[in-house]
């Protein structure tokens, strides 16, 4: 199986634990059955493998989730990097000429493309298996996957099949309808169009080059930034006369809010939370090192991160979208390929943050025109060279680099360092990088 995963969206709706770099596929609120917890793209990618051992991911995404996504599935996950967001069918076409170019896939091969994000059981990929299979054979040139609706939804749009079969010939295509209206599709036997879809390779390929004047994928990447935004369903599935819908009637959820996700939750709480007996129908997300205390709460959310905290009714959560983006935000903690990074604590002139480094994992060898540093070693071992001295650094040790001094750590065992920055003009963009 050719799978495609798309990945984007800033999440806004699941703030404060999202923001531009970690979305909230990449968020880890499910419990693992060793105890851990794993994110809803780890959840998928463990859900695919476990379908087929040999399918072949892919994940579209933008460069600014690239790191996240090596952070939590590892470096063997094909990735496809969107230089920008031009919308899903910029992003498919550059996902097709991806796989056929780099990854050598056949243009007679089927792909299937989906949202990395559904909350879903193993039926579901064992569909995507089937719709892959059917694709490949079928005289229809896309066949979309069609979710049976449990109820009158508002979120989606809707596809109305030409009959009741597993699979069927699509008559038309509806947008997200009033709650009425998606009534009255469900009872013609609409099926939700959750963004799932099957096609052969070159398919996608023909009509990206009827669309965009490319000639492979390199050419593609390089004018990626002036291709007009636009939805491959508006690109190409409303314009395409063969096309088929199979019907899938198993456990399907779309977590884009904090109501629909605590649905799926596992547990009441995520991190320290108390609850008094009083509480109904109340979940806690608290990444914070203190604990949170509810009391005769009900239909309630709270999560608490170091980007700020959220106290809301359940159904008025839906609506925090307005309200977020009027917040000065303020990246407190992002995944990265080599570890992680928590912001402590800013004042005028000094910025706290922990770093995490996975073992293996280091720094770019780099100085700081404007500020000066200080490294306080609290776990693990690992490398340092500081003006091109190693040296070895453990648990306890401190380290100083003041402004222009190289300086990078390798981790041999997970690292964790406390980095404390001083100086007038702390900024991301005083970063000068050297060989080492």
């Amino acid at each position: 199986m050719n799978i495609v995963l798309l990945s984007g969206g800033s999440g806004q709706r699941l703030w404060p634990l999202s923001n531009d770099i970690r979305s909230k596929q990449f968020i880890k609120l499910f419990h693992t059955e060793d105890g851990g917890l794993e994110s809803m793209v780890q959840r998928v990618y463990r859900q695919i493998k476990t379908a087929d051992v040999n399918a072949s991911v892919t994940i579209a995404t933008s460069k600014s989730q690239v790191s996240a996504i090596h952070n939590q599935l590892g470096d063997e996950v094909g990735i496809s990097i969107e230089p920008c967001r031009r919308d899903t069918f910029p992003a498919i076409a550059l996902a097709a000429a991806y796989l056929h170019d780099v990854k050598k896939i056949p243009a007679d091969e089927a792909v299937v493309v989906c949202p990395v994000d559904p909350y879903v059981e193993p039926d579901y990929f064992e569909a995507l298996g089937k719709l892959g299979d059917y694709a490949r054979e079928s005289e229809a040139n896309l066949v979309l996957m069609g979710i049976e609706p449990t109820y009158p939804s508002e979120k989606y749009g809707y596809i109305i099949p030409a009959d009741g079969g597993k699979i069927s010939r699509v008559n038309k295509f509806k947008e997200k309808p009033d709650r009425a209206t998606a009534a009255e599709y469900i009872s013609q036997g609409a099926l939700w169009n959750g963004g799932v879809f099957a096609f052969r390779l070159g398919y996608v390929l023909d009509r990206a080059h009827e669309l965009i004047d490319f000639k492979d994928y390199n050419d593609l990447f390089k004018r990626y930034d002036t291709l007009e935004k636009i939805s491959f369903d508006y690109a190409v599935v409303e314009h395409e006369p063969l096309i088929e819908v199979m019907r899938f009637s198993g456990m399907w959820r779309d977590l884009g809010t904090w109501n629909t996700l605590t649905e799926a939750m596992d547990s009441r709480s995520v991190g320290e939370a108390l609850f008094n007996d009083e509480c109904s129908n109340v979940h806690v997300v608290n990444e914070l090192n203190v604990p949170i205390l509810c009391m005769g709460l009900k239909d309630v959310v709270v999560s608490a991160s170091p980007e700020g905290i959220l106290v809301s009714d359940k159904e008025q959560s839906s609506y925090i979208k307005p309200f977020v983006n009027t917040l000065d935000h303020k990246v407190m903690f992002a995944e990265k390929s080599w570890g992680s990074f928590r912001v402590l604590d800013i004042e005028k002139e000094s910025l706290t943050i922990k770093v995490t480094l996975n073992a293996g994992h280091g720094m770019n060898y780099h100085a700081h025109e404007y500020r000066n540093e200080v490294w306080t070693v609290i776990r693990g071992e690992g490398k340092a060279v500081i003006d091109g001295a190693e040296c070895s650094v453990k648990a306890g040790d401190v380290l100083e680099m003041p402004a222009g001094t190289k300086h990078t750590v390798t981790a041999t065992t997970t690292l964790e360092i406390v980095e404390v920055q001083l100086g007038r003009d702390i900024s991301v963009h005083d970063k000068i990088k050297y060989e080492l």
